[in-house]
């Protein structure tokens, strides 16, 4: 019979996917998942059987997620923070990830290094079936936040989310899926870094409810493709009229009981 691992005393043990796994990750600063890996990991088919890329892993949220919902998946997860990549191997030490564990592999290394440097970190060059990203997600010129494994996690400009992209397309296999999750505002310096690099391109925002402003994007491509451009129905996270509601179709995404195809 295993037992718990025992994470260290300033982290929580948090169940996803109605606790078929389960997340060490900080207490209070530090980067915390949540609703933006889930909908990462709703845009990987259900059918998945491939391998994953998931740079920016974080405690590995957004690769687990995968793994849960794919049986026959395997990832490796890749995350600059020593801290972070900390939280990630404590994680699948968990009797509950025991399924998952075998299948995941955790790699400390910056996504944002180029040509030799980027291989000989662990980032193999067309390696992977899918690539999936959550990049920072606040613009370099928001305000700063005071904890710097926070800031290192959630802020970012143009020139540094064109190399992330830059290494998923480096690593993803011809043909291989690239999928990403950020803020509306990246919108423009995701399509400049995708350019040439993936196509069959497939947006879907996110929205609080209906009629409201998106506050992140899905976008996925195909790498080598030169297929247009598609604009995908929404996602609506709460009804009308609700709070701490969530919709069906969110609902289904968040707790890994369907997939979100990103393609037409």
């Amino acid at each position: 019979m295993s037992s718990r691992a025992e994470p260290a005393a300033e982290t929580t043990v948090d169940a996803f996917h109605w606790g078929r796994f389960v997340l060490v990750q900080p207490s209070r600063g530090g980067h915390r998942a949540g609703l933006d890996a889930m909908l990462l990991a709703a845009t990987v088919p259900g059918g998945f059987g491939g391998t994953l890329a998931d740079l920016g892993a974080g405690a590995g949220a957004a690769a687990l997620a995968v793994l849960s919902r794919c049986p026959d998946a395997g990832a490796v997860m890749y995350e600059n923070d020593p801290s972070m990549a900390d939280c990630a191997r404590q994680t699948l030490a968990q009797p509950e990830n025991a399924s998952l564990a075998p299948r995941a592999r955790i790699v400390t290394a910056d996504v944002t290094l180029d040509g030799t440097a980027r291989e000989t970190a662990g980032l193999e060059r067309e390696r992977f079936d899918h690539v999936i990203a959550n990049p920072p997600f606040n613009d370099s010129r928001d305000r700063k936040t005071p904890d710097a494994v926070r800031a290192a996690a959630h802020v970012i400009d143009g020139k540094t989310m064109q190399a992330w992209i830059k290494t998923a397309a480096a690593i993803a296999r011809p043909g291989g899926r690239f999928s990403m999750i950020a803020r509306p505002s990246m919108l423009a310096d995701i399509l400049i870094g995708i350019e040439r690099r993936f196509g069959a391109l497939a947006i879907r925002p996110v929205h609080p409810r209906a009629g409201e402003a998106a506050i992140r994007v899905l976008v996925s491509g195909v790498k080598g493709s030169r297929a247009r451009l598609a604009m995908l129905p929404a996602v609506i996270l709460h009804p009308d009229g609700a709070s701490g509601q969530f919709t069906p179709e969110a609902d289904a995404l968040i707790n890994g009981e369907s997939a979100l195809s990103m393609a037409l």
